[in-house]
């Protein structure tokens, strides 16, 4: 299945006799609260998901954003409507980084009918709405390992052996600034493929054959293993979606740089990709 799903198409489905549960993600690193947003105005039906406190565990030794407990994942999903045979479709202010994440979460758990809304809430036709709805609790199980995840030491490793893409923008991935984290630079090996170069001028995911000719250039062949990380693994989650669209299976580092900055033990690179 394709994992994004465009306006029409989603305006199509709410209409037709099995729609999808919406789930809004609205989020912005170091931006304000989504809620005050998704209260403002949202897709009729929505349900609105908080990314600090339901899609990520408290910060800490495991970085920024680090997994969410499963047990309270799933309650979450239940108490937002999704059961394990109802379709879902995400969607966050425009940039993608959040549903994203959404996304990556519920299809690392098992759930199998995912998909992301291209360009999210900007290419919406329709009326917003500002009820709150109260869904039905799904029977959404959460079961991890569906998806491809690594460790630090994990991806420490695959810099080497495979292809480790660091999603974040290019200068902090050569440790010209740092504004969030501890120490800039990035993990060695690692080669620069920042997020932003995956999307259209409106936030919207290049074509397949665009996407597979980027991940090419930078080192996506067959047979090799690719992973991803970024700051706290919410861009990331976009990177690999964007790897799913281009037909390339890849796996999240998703402590990503703010668990790897945060150990001294762990060697840092600097400057641009290896040659």
């Amino acid at each position: 299945m394709k994992p994004i799903i465009t306006a029409s198409e989603l305006v199509s489905e709410l209409a037709g006799a099995r729609p999808p549960v919406l789930l809004d993600v609205r989020w912005e690193l170091g931006g304000p609260p989504g809620r005050p947003a998704y209260e403002a105005g949202h897709l009729p039906g929505a349900v609105y998901v908080d990314l600090d406190a339901e899609l990520a565990g408290p910060p800490g030794a495991g970085g920024r954003h680090p997994l969410p407990d499963v047990a309270a994942f799933g309650a979450t999903m239940r108490r937002a409507g999704v059961s394990a045979d109802t379709p879902v479709v995400v969607y966050d202010g425009g940039l993608g980084w959040s549903a994203a994440r959404a996304w990556w979460l519920l299809r690392w758990t098992g759930h199998q009918d995912v998909r992301v809304l291209d360009g999210g809430l900007a290419v919406w036709p329709g009326e917003l709405s500002q009820e709150v709805p109260r869904p039905e609790p799904g029977d959404f199980v959460p079961v991890p390992g569906a998806l491809g995840l690594l460790d630090a030491d994990g991806a420490g490793a695959l810099a080497g052996a495979g292809l480790l893409l660091d999603a974040r923008a290019a200068e902090r991935y050569r440790g010209d600034v740092e504004p969030i984290d501890l120490v800039g630079g990035h993990i060695p090996g690692a080669v620069s493929a920042p997020t932003t170069e995956n999307v259209d001028g409106e936030g919207r995911f290049l074509p397949a054959e665009a996407l597979a000719a980027r991940f090419s250039a930078l080192g996506a062949i067959a047979d090799k293993e690719v992973a991803v990380y970024c700051g706290s693994g919410v861009s990331g989650a976009h990177e690999v979606l964007a790897l799913e669209l281009a037909g390339i299976p890849a796996a999240l580092y998703a402590g990503s740089w703010s668990e790897w900055s945060r150990d001294p033990a762990r060697p840092v690179a600097k400057g641009p990709d290896p040659e």
